[in-house]
């Protein structure tokens, strides 16, 4: 179970040729293979493309869990209503602070800043522009803060002043902070992942770079991270591999897989 950004995908955002073939390599000898996002379902239908994904995918950074393959959502956590006042308040206080809501039907741009105008580019979406207000209550999976590096610290402060209790926030890059429901993650997504059907009984190993993959490399049997990952994420891994994204570190963890399964 990848992550995407930092991991799966370099920074031109593709998926390495010798990453590739050690999925497809790893898939042959019965591997089972998928990956954790914080994109949503609309967004993430452009890397289908990249690799074919026959396992659900967790979704939204763990408050839903997609499975392409039949079309379906499996499982889904949204935010308490009560998170439309908590970000309306952020926004109050931070007024260069750009943003978005994502739900299962879309997402939702409530202040274009130029970095919320280059997570859009990113995802290569067309979201709806509104106002928070107009935004319909319920079924917010997260909101999506964006920001100046510079403005990251504030906001990191001002959440933890605040006390919010019945939301959880994490810093998906250096100009992204999400608000997620309480204790939801990658993390929680997995645990929740190993009762699907048909996924009762397997060794879950996990690989991330950034700060929203430490709760999944926490909750896998086996937690690794690329070279280039966070320090805080390679003091939560298991295994710190010597590759970056840039040169096949999810071959890298493959190929130590095939190794300690002894197929090799």
């Amino acid at each position: 179970m990848s992550d995407m950004d930092g991991t799966l995908l370099n920074a031109k955002k593709q998926i390495t040729d010798i990453d590739r073939a050690a999925i497809q390599r790893f898939s042959q000898l019965g591997g089972r293979f998928t990956v954790a996002t914080g994109r949503t379902i609309q967004s993430f239908e452009q890397y289908r493309a990249m690799i074919e994904l026959n396992y659900p995918v967790i979704m939204y950074n763990g408050a839903a869990i997609h499975d392409y393959y039949s079309d379906k959502t499996l499982y889904t956590q949204p935010l308490p209503l009560e998170s439309k006042a908590i970000a309306e308040e952020i926004l109050a206080l931070m007024p260069d602070v750009g943003g978005e809501v994502l739900r299962a039907d879309g997402t939702y741009v409530f202040r274009n800043n130029d970095y919320q105008k280059l997570h859009t580019k990113l995802c290569n979406i067309v979201p709806d522009y509104v106002e928070l207000s107009d935004i319909e209550e319920g079924g917010w999976l997260k909101v999506l803060f964006s920001m100046s590096p510079e403005d990251m610290e504030y906001i990191q402060v001002l959440v933890r002043q605040k006390g919010y209790d019945t939301v959880d926030f994490v810093k998906s890059s250096e100009m992204f902070y999400e608000m997620l429901p309480k204790g939801i993650s990658k993390g929680s997504a997995l645990s929740q992942y190993r009762h699907l059907p048909g996924m009762e009984g397997f060794t879950f190993v996990s690989i991330g770079d950034f700060d929203n993959d430490i709760e999944m490399l926490e909750a896998a049997d086996l937690g690794a991270c690329p070279s280039n990952a966070e320090d805080t994420v390679k003091n939560a891994a298991d295994l710190v591999l010597s590759h970056s994204c840039e040169n096949g570190a999810v071959a890298e963890l493959i190929d130590h897989i095939i190794q300690r399964c002894g197929l090799i």
